[in-house]
């Protein structure tokens, strides 16, 4: 991919960000601030934000391990920030620049969308998820606040980043209309890949739809117990990340919707694609320590499938960016 997307044009912003860009860095970098100040402070031990009967006390070592993988990646929140900013960001090759961003836009979109929403529902007298066995409270409840607002102002300002630079660097790759777009050499192979997406997408989507509705099968005893607004939330955010992902790489693949921009199939098959692979992956790597309950067979099937069929379409999308940037280059050469 590295070789085939055109190198940026020469535009004010290679001279240096504007006002608008510098504010948008500064926010981004400042939101990391109580997140990391949080994690810190507890792998040194401290016990700020964490009731006494919490079972985080109960597992240092795998809390601190946790802590440490969690300080990394938001710290890449900053660098990701001066990378989109900075004269020589531009120079960045495409592909280590757009995987942070869409491992980015994975982790962030289901909390920016979930958040709002369990804040609603829990005002409209659902209940809310802050414990961790429906006795002792996880965390207090204003760490959730706290940590959660700036994960969704994390995600507006650097989400507005990088759509500014995508557009300065490769914004032609999404102009015009579906209807425009030429069928490919191997647009036979596309819709194959969309059509396994789609049969895939089935079994997690059927779970989640039935987790959603207040289904328990598959579930063990623990999650069942612990079942709160915030999960059935999450369960219907599931389902529709899978819709998002599985109509972006339709939608790609079949050149269907002609009238659409082709920005908006891009887009579903972009924050779907990574919603699938990335929040999925999180949630399976809980198995990894000692403070979750391991997932049942059919929440490992879940995650599995979810993770493939968002493999799936993001191998679309680069195909499709990647076609257009060498058809872009040809009518340019």
């Amino acid at each position: 991919m590295t070789q085939t997307l055109a190198p940026a044009p020469e535009t004010d912003h290679a001279v240096g960000p504007g006002r608008s860009r510098r504010a948008l860095r500064a926010v981004a970098i400042v939101s990391c601030v109580p997140y990391l100040s949080l994690k810190v402070a507890w792998i040194a031990g401290s016990h700020v934000g964490i009731p006494a009967g919490s079972t985080l006390l109960e597992h240092r070592a795998s809390m601190a391990v946790a802590n440490s993988v969690t300080v990394l990646m938001d710290t890449a929140v900053i660098v990701l920030a001066l990378v989109l900013t900075r004269p020589w960001g531009l120079r960045v090759p495409a592909w280590l620049l757009a995987f942070p961003a869409w491992v980015a836009t994975g982790l962030l979109a289901p909390l920016m969308a979930g958040f709002p929403i369990q804040l609603l529902v829990g005002a409209l007298g659902g209940t809310l998820d802050t414990t961790d066995d429906g006795g002792e409270p996880f965390l207090h409840t204003w760490v959730y606040g706290v940590v959660y607002t700036g994960f969704i102002v994390q995600g507006l300002s650097l989400g507005a980043l990088f759509v500014l630079y995508a557009r300065d660097r490769w914004g032609g790759l999404w102009e015009g209309r579906v209807w425009e777009l030429p069928v490919g050499v191997i647009g036979a192979a596309q819709r194959a890949i969309a059509v396994a997406a789609a049969v895939l997408a089935l079994l997690p989507l059927t779970a989640h739809v039935l987790w959603a509705c207040g289904g328990t099968a598959g579930l063990n005893t623990t999650r069942i117990a612990d079942r709160t607004s915030d999960f059935h939330v999450m369960e219907v955010l599931s389902a529709v990340f899978l819709v998002m992902a599985v109509t972006g790489g339709f939608l790609l693949a079949f050149r269907r919707g002609r009238a659409l921009p082709v920005k908006l199939p891009l887009a579903l098959a972009w924050v779907g694609s990574a919603a699938l692979v990335c929040w999925a992956g999180w949630l399976a790597l809980a198995t990894l320590t000692d403070m979750a309950d391991g997932p049942t067979p059919l929440e490992n099937y879940a995650y599995a499938g979810e993770m493939i069929v968002g493999i799936l379409v993001a191998c679309l999308g680069v195909h499709f960016l990647a076609e257009r940037s060498a058809s872009r280059n040809r009518r340019t050469a």
